[in-house]
């Protein structure tokens, strides 16, 4: 059984920074997206990392302010937000995929085969 722990998130005025990791256990190397959900809308993405690390792809709504990187030992992902705005307030899932497929294939829900509990994040104005 695989399970992606989440942590981090909170509550942040605008402007600020949160980050947010997702460790999957047992310790595997996945391609791993974030996705987030407002109340009352769909869960949209946000983005992901390939199984390499090497690649990269953000939503259009987080590009320039939010990165994704990976810690090689533990293959913990971590989401670097930044100039965070309360358009972004939700909460925040990770997923996981192991089988191929594209970089931007990443960005489709149904491509991923674990997800995560969710951790909130409240942005303020």
């Amino acid at each position: 059984q695989v399970q992606l722990v989440e942590s981090g998130g909170g509550l942040v005025q605008a402007g600020g920074s949160l980050r947010v990791s997702c460790a999957p256990r047992p310790d595997n190397n996945y391609a791993m997206g974030w996705f987030r959900q407002a109340p009352g809308k769909e869960r949209d993405f946000v983005g992901a990392i390939s199984i390499s690390g090497e690649a990269t792809v953000y939503g259009d709504s987080v590009k320039g302010r939010f990165t994704i990187s990976r810690y090689d030992t533990n293959n913990t992902v971590l989401l670097q937000m930044n100039s965070l705005k309360p358009e972004d307030t939700g909460v925040y899932y990770c997923a996981a995929r192991l089988g191929p497929g594209s970089v931007q294939s990443l960005r489709i829900k149904s491509t991923y085969e674990h997800w995560g509990q969710g951790t909130q994040v409240t942005v303020s104005s």
